[in-house]
């Protein structure tokens, strides 16, 4: 057999992501050239490795075991180039890290220096909703996740971030008078939800059911950038963070809602399985979070104390 390094790689990323166009667009080649080194890869094979029913592709019991053996070859071959690196007193390693989908506003501002620093270091990102970022911590898929809400049922270690504020959205072009009622706002127009599994949409179901509210129209979107277009068209209401919304607020396309019992308050945390034996690039980012946090936040996150008062 002369399959290659690089036919590995690409069968592992079909398989993850069950789908060729994904695949391509992860690992930023064209969606032909995945289907080539896909079907090389078959042609040294007698048994199928995949299957395609419908336009759904499907990886074959066969086709597993061989991606786990292909896992544990790619595995070593990072190790190889891991320890060469290190014995030239270069810091070299995966970093990997599991983000709530808010997150993506957040975690690149607490790792770009560090990345810049530490350029023999291979960073994965998998950005997702709190219930597949706390499944990946529970497998032991990630050396840190970012949450905004600590998840009850594992044993973790944590470091305080920043903190995470929620408020009430709408668009610029919703005239709110003195007159209106805020029960109105939840009980009488559309609301726009995340998906179920989000913190985020938990935070807003807690803060209407304390208030006794009865929301009568829903609307649930997939992504909190969904959500915050669907805002900005004037599609309805919603409870976001802040964070994720700046450049909305700064050109006023976006208004905050005053509302009693709002905003909410709660952290980003950075946390990890307390039985995690943490790599050494793991232990180099967390030292690096504990002594550079501060000037992050102050560099990259001062604009939020705007909106303390609001």
């Amino acid at each position: 057999m002369n399959y290659t390094l690089h036919q590995l790689q690409i069968f592992q990323k079909i398989v993850e992501l069950r789908s060729i166009t994904k695949a391509s667009e992860e690992l930023n080649l064209t969606q032909p050239a995945v289907s080539i080194q896909l079907k090389n890869f078959q042609d040294q094979f007698p048994i199928p490795l995949t299957e395609v029913t419908g336009r759904q592709l499907y990886v074959t019991d066969f086709g597993q075991e061989i991606a786990k053996a292909a896992d544990k070859i790619l595995k070593e071959v990072y190790a190889i180039n891991y320890k060469t690196k290190s014995f030239q007193g270069k810091l070299s390693g995966r970093l990997k890290i599991a983000s709530a989908s808010t997150g993506k506003y957040v975690m690149p501002y607490f790792l770009s220096s560090f990345i810049s620093e530490n350029p023999e270091v291979e960073l994965a990102i998998n950005v997702t909703n709190k219930s597949k970022v706390v499944s990946s911590l529970e497998k032991n898929e990630v050396d840190f996740a970012l949450v905004s809400v600590m998840p009850k049922k594992l044993k973790l270690n944590s470091v305080t971030l920043m903190p995470n504020s929620l408020y009430l959205l709408g668009s610029r072009d919703f005239n709110i008078s003195k007159r209106t009622k805020k029960r109105d706002l939840f009980e009488k127009m559309p609301l726009i939800y995340r998906e179920q599994g989000s913190a985020t949409r938990m935070a807003m179901e807690s803060f209407i059911a304390r208030r006794r509210y009865s929301v009568q129209k829903k609307i649930e979107l997939m992504s909190n950038e969904a959500v915050k277009q669907a805002v900005l068209a004037g599609l309805g209401f919603s409870i976001m963070p802040l964070i994720g919304i700046k450049n909305e607020l700064k050109n006023n396309d976006l208004q905050i809602i005053p509302v009693k019992g709002l905003p909410m308050h709660t952290n980003w945390y950075l946390v990890w399985l307390k039985s995690k034996k943490l790599s050494p690039v793991a232990l180099a980012y967390l030292e690096y979070i504990k002594e550079h946090k501060e000037e992050l936040i102050a560099k990259s996150f001062s604009w939020v104390k705007d909106y303390d008062d609001v």
